[in-house]
């Protein structure tokens, strides 16, 4: 067989498909979903503390699974479907052999390819706004609460800033979800752990990492997996692919250095969960622009996003009665809602006109970075134009995120308590689940009455009808 076999058409391989953008965009979903399962599965379940590591690992890993099978019934035609409002797209299933080989809109690849990278998106979405809800959080709420919130927030910013129908499409730069992805995981995580309510006292004064180096391990796993995350954006191998990598791991290693050098000169000491946090920070900063800035531009966002966001963190966050009264278990509003607003509004300004027009069919549509509307000829009038819509983007998903994620977690409290019991707050992992992650003798096995037997179940509703004698009574009388 000649060589040239191998390139041609085939009923498995239709003239439209491009078996190098297929091979890569499978690859780059691939990236994304490795970095939830098990990148941060691994993360969450290290960085708190060892009564929670299950339950913090659980999260994210039933949000993966969960928003999946929303995605493909109904969340995705909502996302990237028939208009139904100027922000929404009509809900529609994604399972159709005809509709998941036909050609993607967006790629010479089969559609397969597109709806299941975007719901690696959607899915690292509502698990980064988990980090906001570790160590308290009721399980049974939080099956509850994605759903809910991939339905009717996340959908709506991926339709108003990325569908064609969209109302914000076509004058936000936003690469890869700075705005879409991080700016809303920030705001809602926050919002959230409002209405959930804080950890328990000993919790928010001592919460530190079960396993650091498992720390590291999962922070790898989410730094490498960024190349598909930003590489996969265009939907094509090409030279904007290629830039979006590049800027990546130099805007974040950047990142990493300032905050690790902030961390040494304020406190004299170089802390590993700072570098982590600085390597997201860095991360989330390049996303809206990526693929749309040159290299020293994405240096320069390295600089502000170890910087501004160390400062909101370190120090403005422990200034602030009302940042303090809000328990964000891991920061999540200062890594991604400050770093993505950061990155959103530094590529309206560092955003080159002719990666622009290479990345876009009609890069015109945008306006210049307000950087080079000085200093290439470009509109000063655009260049300011376009400030001006990335920060109306910005405002219209934390208001939106505020909102609906208020909403939701109202709603849900009708049915089920936010909080986990006081009880089981005490305990961990085993009121939650029955399981611990480390067996600290034998084999796991233990000497005494699990503490859970003592605790009162946590859908009381639905245990009474099984307990005609509550448990606390059953265990007076004995």
């Amino acid at each position: 067989m000649s060589s040239s076999a191998y390139v041609l058409p085939t009923d498995a391989s239709p003239k439209w498909n491009n078996k190098a953008d297929n091979a890569w965009q499978l690859t780059a979903a691939t990236l994304v979903g490795l970095q939830t399962v098990p990148g941060l599965v691994i993360l969450y379940g290290s960085m708190v503390k060892r009564k929670w590591a299950v339950n913090s690992a659980f999260m994210a890993l039933y949000a993966f699974a969960c928003v999946l099978i929303c995605w493909v019934s109904w969340a995705h035609g909502m996302a990237f479907g028939a208009e139904l409002l100027p922000f929404v797209g009509k809900p529609n299933h994604a399972l159709g052999g005809k509709f998941l080989l036909a050609k993607s809109p967006v790629g010479y690849f089969p559609m397969a390819d597109f709806v299941f990278y975007q719901f690696a998106f959607a899915a690292i979405t509502v698990v980064l706004l988990a980090g906001s809800l570790l160590g308290r959080m009721n399980f049974y709420a939080w099956m509850l609460f994605v759903p809910f919130w991939l339905t009717f927030s996340y959908t709506v910013g991926a339709f108003s800033i990325w569908d064609d129908y969209g109302f914000l499409e076509g004058k936000i730069i936003d690469y890869a979800g700075g705005f879409v992805i991080h700016l809303s995981s920030g705001v809602a995580g926050f919002t959230a752990a409002y209405w959930v309510g804080p950890r328990i006292s000993d919790d928010r004064q001592s919460f530190p990492p079960n396993n650091i180096i498992l720390v590291l391990g999962g922070a790898g796993f989410l730094w490498m997996g960024w190349t598909g995350f930003n590489g996969g954006a265009p939907f094509k191998v090409g030279e904007i692919a290629s830039l979006a990598i590049f800027n990546t791991h130099l805007c974040t290693a950047t990142s990493l250095l300032v905050w690790l050098t902030l961390d040494m000169i304020v406190y004299t000491k170089s802390s590993v969960i700072g570098a982590v946090q600085g390597m997201i920070t860095g991360l989330v900063c390049i996303t809206p622009g990526a693929g749309l800035v040159d290299s020293w531009a994405a240096i320069l966002m390295g600089a502000l996003s170890g910087s501004i966001p160390w400062y909101t963190m370190m120090v403005l966050h422990k200034k602030s009665a009302f940042f303090q009264s809000v328990d964000d278990t891991l920061g999540v509003f200062h890594t991604h809602a400050v770093a993505g607003l950061l990155g959103g509004v530094l590529s309206g300004l560092f955003a080159k006109p002719k990666l622009l027009r290479t990345m876009y069919t009609d890069g015109n549509q945008y306006g210049p970075g307000l950087l080079y509307s000085f200093s290439e000829g470009e509109s000063v009038g655009e260049g300011f134009r376009q400030i001006w819509y990335q920060l109306l983007g910005a405002g219209f998903i934390i208001v939106w995120n505020v909102v609906v994620t208020s909403l939701i977690c109202i709603v849900i409290s009708r049915f089920v308590d936010l909080r986990m019991q006081e009880e089981e707050l005490e305990v961990g992992d085993d009121a939650a689940h029955g399981e611990e992650a480390y067996a600290l003798w034998g084999d796991g096995e233990r000497t005494w009455v699990p503490l859970r037997l003592h605790i009162s179940p946590t859908i009381p509703s639905l245990c009474r009808r099984r307990f005609s004698i509550p448990l606390t009574t059953m265990n007076q009388e004995e």
